[in-house]
């Protein structure tokens, strides 16, 4: 059993130090090691009760299924958002609240840009935002790197209410969405309370700078068709459907379609409907495919013999009371950078997973999670949205991590005091 435990520690290690020098891609690196942990344990490739082929490939893929609908959803959304112009209604109204002062500018597209994330993330419509705001932002006299700053620290909020996220830690831990739901304040609030403490800070210290930027004429705002103001409140239907009347995610993301089309009346409602379908899909299925190789990892790692051999080791590092659960996810929270074991989009989904079938209150596990996943949303040097932003501002993407995770831990670490508090352990 040793050796056993050493093989698969050593599975996981190869496949971080794989992911972390970009030699082999996320998506393939989970698929990889769901395998290699089931053959370490010994599980059949095929027959027997519990087998490679049958549960830990076959059952995994649909494993995250509830999580795969939802983020497919909320890409729909999110380009039901884009395509009937609300979004860039919305970004439009906040530069022009905030006129042309870096310090007010920067906060407002904080708030505002975190509603539209909640609504919808990812890539594209990090894309999408980020080209329009990030030029404002310098134009108003914000160095690139704290414009750059602005946008992952509202992605990282959006991404703590989004109700296409929220799915993820249902599946992972089996906990009810109310259950989920209940503790996203929890888990925001010290994030967006850092975020703005860093923006003032960064700003009157070492934000600034007098930088022009010619924005490309496809994102020029002044001639950008505004929807009716009532329709700028089309973001926030589906959370608080979710939050306030708990109603489904996929039901609540298309409530939130169908008020958006009342609300915005565009002229083509149909062609709308089902092009934003298809490329909602389109964007997502990189996170879909992330998605698919979790499940095979949870059910690698939940199968009985994989249990049965890490047993040992995970019953030895459950925290056991409020200083170890602080500790162990606040001063460790980096390791959710790179894919690493305290990330929910790599191996942390499969390593929490175990801490609570070993015996932690899955309550307190997703809550650790969920604050550590703030520190990957916001500092991961391999997110794709870090990749792009750096690109955008020209600046190296390892700066964005120096100059955030610091912060980031700090609202991480407050979480968890408070958690320790309100949880039992």
């Amino acid at each position: 059993m040793t050796l056993q435990i050493i093989g698969i520690l050593g599975l996981f290690a190869i496949m971080v130090v794989l992911m972390m020098t970009r030699k082999l891609p996320t998506i393939l690196a989970l698929p990889i090691m769901a395998v290699g942990i089931a053959l370490i344990a010994g599980i059949p490739f095929k027959g027997g009760e519990f087998s490679i082929t049958a549960d830990v490939i076959e059952a995994g893929a649909m494993r995250m299924s509830t999580a795969i609908a939802g983020l497919f959803f909320g890409g729909f959304f999110g380009k039901v958002l884009s395509k009937v112009g609300v979004t860039r209604t919305i970004i439009r109204k906040a530069a022009e609240m905030a006129g042309d002062k870096p310090l007010p500018i920067a906060i407002a597209f904080l708030v505002v840009c975190s509603i539209i994330f909640a609504a919808s993330n990812g890539l594209g419509m990090i894309i999408l935002v980020g080209t329009i705001i990030i030029p404002i932002m310098i134009s108003a006299g914000l160095s690139p790197l704290l414009a750059g700053t602005v946008l992952l620290l509202s992605n990282g909020i959006g991404v703590t209410f989004s109700v296409s996220t929220l799915a993820v830690y249902i599946d992972v831990l089996g906990l009810p969405q109310d259950t989920v739901t209940s503790y996203s304040l929890l888990c925001g609030l010290p994030l967006i309370v850092v975020a703005l403490v860093m923006i003032v800070f960064l700003t009157k210290f070492n934000g600034k700078t007098r930088k022009a930027w010619a924005m490309p004429t496809s994102n020029d705002l002044s001639g950008e068709k505004s929807v009716r103001s009532i329709a700028l409140i089309s973001p926030i239907i589906p959370v608080v459907l979710v939050f306030a009347w708990k109603l489904p995610l996929v039901s609540s993301i298309l409530i939130g379609i169908i008020v958006t089309l009342i609300l915005s009346t565009p002229k083509n409602a149909v062609q709308v409907i089902s092009s934003s379908f298809v490329e909602g899909i389109q964007e997502t299925a990189g996170a879909a495919a992330l998605m698919i190789g979790i499940g095979m990892v949870l059910k690698a790692v939940m199968a009985p013999q994989v249990a049965e051999v890490l047993a040992p080791l995970i019953t030895a590092i459950i925290p056991n009371s409020s200083i170890m659960f602080i500790l162990i996810f606040g001063l460790l929270s980096p390791l959710a950078i790179y894919r690493g074991p305290l990330n929910v989009w790599g191996l942390g989904s499969g390593i929490v997973a175990l801490l609570a079938a070993s015996g932690m209150n899955p309550i307190a596990a997703m809550v650790a999670l969920r604050l550590d996943s703030n520190v990957q949303a916001v500092c991961d040097p391999t997110n794709s949205h870090n990749v792009w932003v750096a690109d955008f501002t020209k600046t190296d993407v390892n700066e964005f991590t120096k100059k955030t995770i610091i912060w980031i831990m700090a609202s991480t670490l407050v979480g968890l005091v408070v958690a320790s508090f309100m949880i039992s352990l």
